[in-house]
Formats: structure tokens, C-alpha cells, sequence
């Protein structure tokens, strides 16, 4: 039963989240955390920065790690499959059609409205997650050091993640 709905799950992941893999985080928490209690917030929070911290896209590795921690290997592959499987049919699908169609005022119409609401999805993670992860003024000065150094110093993501791992060690332990 649990292969089945981590199949569906990361399914439905995979069918509805537009604009690539961190379109899919709050689609993820929703799933795991909210509909099928598989983690909670503080636990999905701790997979989504071990993703991070892995090369390749977050999607997948958040599906790989929550199919092992709930039904293992098997678990693992069902998740891995639900989530890429939908995307690729539809990518087979869509470049059939796309090239042809890309330019067309149709497309640019819908495409210009999926933008924004995605960075809404995200927006709804960050809004979500602060209160677990920034708990103290010092927890604040972290995510706000990290965001400069990525944003600002052009830091490679995995790097502020690694420092801030290094951070951890050294004072909250």
C-alpha cells in the first residue's frame, strides 16, 4: 500500500509542478508532509538542505530519499519513477508540438502567467519553512549570510551549505 501511494504522490508531483525542480518542493511537502504525514515539517526541512547540498536536481533527490525512508529500496524506486515519469511522457509529447508552436501568441500568454506563480509556490515554501528553520536571531543572521553570499558573492549553493553545516558544528552542538 505504501508503494502505491508513493507512486501516487510523487505522481502527482511529477504531472503538476511547472518550472522545473524547485517548483516541486512545495508539491513534495504538501505530499509528504500535509496529505500522507511521511515527515514532518522539520524533517522535510532537513532532506530539502542534505538535497541541496547533493549534485543534481532536487526533485529527484528528495523523491529518492523520501521513497527509501518510507518503504526502502522499493520505496526509493517507485518515488524516483512517479516523479520523472510524468515529465518525460510529457516532454516526449510537448517537442513534438512546442518547436512548432513556441512562438505562437497562445503559448507566450500561458507561459507568462506559470512565471509568476511559480515564484508564488516558492514563496509559499520560504513562508512555510522560516518559522522551524530561523528560531533565534542567530538562525536568522545564518539564512541572511547565506543569501548574500549566494546572491550577492555568487557563492556556489552547495559551498554556503557546507560552511553553514561547519557553523553548526562549531556552536550548536
Amino acid at each position: 500500500m505504501d508503494l502505491l501511494r508513493l507512486f501516487i504522490s510523487f505522481t502527482k508531483v511529477g504531472v503538476f509542478a511547472y518550472g522545473g525542480g524547485p517548483s516541486m518542493i512545495p508539491l513534495v511537502q504538501e505530499e509528504v508532509v500535509d496529505v500522507n504525514g511521511w515527515m514532518t515539517i522539520e524533517e522535510f526541512t532537513d532532506a530539502l538542505a542534505m538535497g541541496y547540498a547533493l549534485p543534481g536536481p532536487i526533485a529527484t533527490k528528495m523523491a529518492a530519499y523520501i521513497g527509501y525512508k518510507v518503504a526502502h529500496i522499493p520505496g526509493l524506486m517507485v518515488a524516483l519513477f512517479g516523479t520523472v515519469f510524468p515529465s518525460l511522457l510529457m516532454m516526449m509529447i510537448l517537442a513534438l508540438f512546442f518547436l512548432k508552436y513556441k512562438d505562437t501568441p497562445l503559448v507566450q500568454a500561458m507561459l507568462k502567467a506559470v512565471r509568476p506563480a511559480v515564484v508564488g509556490l516558492l514563496l509559499v515554501v520560504i513562508w512555510e519553512m522560516c518559522p522551524k528553520s530561523v528560531t533565534s536571531w542567530h538562525t536568522g543572521l545564518i539564512a541572511c549570510g547565506a543569501f548574500v553570499a549566494i546572491y550577492f558573492l555568487n557563492l556556489h549553493p552547495a559551498l554556503a551549505i557546507v560552511a553553514t553545516a561547519a557553523i553548526g558544528l562549531a556552536f550548536y552542538r
